[in-house]
């Protein structure tokens, strides 16, 4: 079983400003980012301090009760996040305009109300569209309505609960066949209604680093074999990471294979839950005492997902700064 402090042992060696310092001047030289030695000191401390600060959120939200989780976790990761941007955005935060969230969300939620169904709307400006335009350069999400539904297809970890609440798998595990290689099962030629030779180019084109694919008839596989470097929680595209077993998914949906790193996918989400948390309490406290619906078990399990989840794929990110 995962190790809940093995997450936050990984960041042990931030805790020092000489570490964080050569850590930083590292990054910005590397980025070939003006002054890095003098940017590096200036950005240290405040480093240090908004990891710190994330840590003691995602600390305090496992002895909270369930209703304040989501809040406690949603301010957890957009401090973790903050240090992130600092390792490539050395002037943040440069104005107002980034503080704000970034997302908005329906402010009254009707009788019927749904969560798996509920929509949030990314801002042009804020923490969101920032961050995801520095760490993963997505841009052009203003004005996009994102269903939670879908976010939560793209999160491995529910892979079960979908099959058990809707009979479907949403996303299918890849295999390991040896080092640098792959393979993966011919049945998303169903679920992408592709020829072989479609799917192979599907993969050629999407795969980052892909050197090889081939189709073994007898085995009714597809085997890909990478160039140079392994495939890693935070660049995988287009497969998503399962923390538990170190294992990668591909979604058995076409339209769930675009460019959407799962840090921007749990950041929706959290957004949307703390909100609910702290605005529709009448909602929000019938939901957790009475599980009428099926959104209790999704949000559960997220909830218990993403709080070593997230922690762990941001520590990924600042490691591969420097790998």
């Amino acid at each position: 079983m995962f190790d809940h402090q093995e997450v936050w042992q990984s960041y042990t060696p931030f805790h020092s400003a000489a570490n964080v310092q050569e850590y930083l001047c590292k990054v910005y030289t590397f980025q070939n980012i003006e002054e890095p030695e003098k940017k590096s000191y200036q950005n240290c401390y405040p480093f240090i301090y908004y990891l710190d600060h994330g840590k003691s959120y995602y600390q305090l939200s496992r002895q909270a009760p369930p209703s304040i989780k989501p809040v406690l976790l949603f301010y957890g990761m957009t401090q973790l996040l903050k240090a992130c941007l600092l390792s490539v955005d050395p002037e943040y935060p440069e104005s107002t305009s980034v503080l704000a969230h970034g997302v908005s969300t329906r402010k009254r939620k009707k009788q019927s109300y749904d969560f798996l169904k509920d929509e949030v709307k990314i801002q042009k400006n804020g923490l969101f569209s920032h961050f995801s335009q520095k760490m993963f350069h997505v841009e052009h999400l203003d004005g996009e309505k994102i269903a939670m539904n879908s976010l939560f297809r793209r999160i491995p970890e529910l892979n079960p609960l979908f099959k058990f609440s809707y009979g479907e798998s949403v996303s299918l595990q890849i295999d390991r066949e040896s080092e640098l290689s792959y393979s993966i099962t011919d049945k998303f030629l169903d679920y992408f209604h592709m020829t072989e030779e479609r799917f192979i180019s599907f993969l050629i084109g999407t795969i980052k680093d892909v050197q090889e694919v081939i189709y073994d008839n007898n085995q009714k596989k597809f085997i890909f074999t990478l160039q140079s470097k392994d495939l890693t929680p935070i660049n995988s595209y287009p497969f998503y990471y399962q923390y538990i077993d170190h294992t990668y998914f591909l979604s058995t949906q076409r339209d769930s294979t675009t460019y959407f790193p799962e840090i921007m996918v749990h950041y929706l989400l959290l957004y949307n839950l703390s909100m609910i948390s702290r605005y529709e309490t009448e909602w929000w406290s019938e939901l957790l005492q009475n599980a009428s619906t099926k959104d209790l078990p999704f949000i559960q399990q997220f909830i218990s997902t993403t709080t070593t989840k997230i922690p762990t794929l941001l520590s990924h990110y600042l490691y591969s700064k420097i790998e």
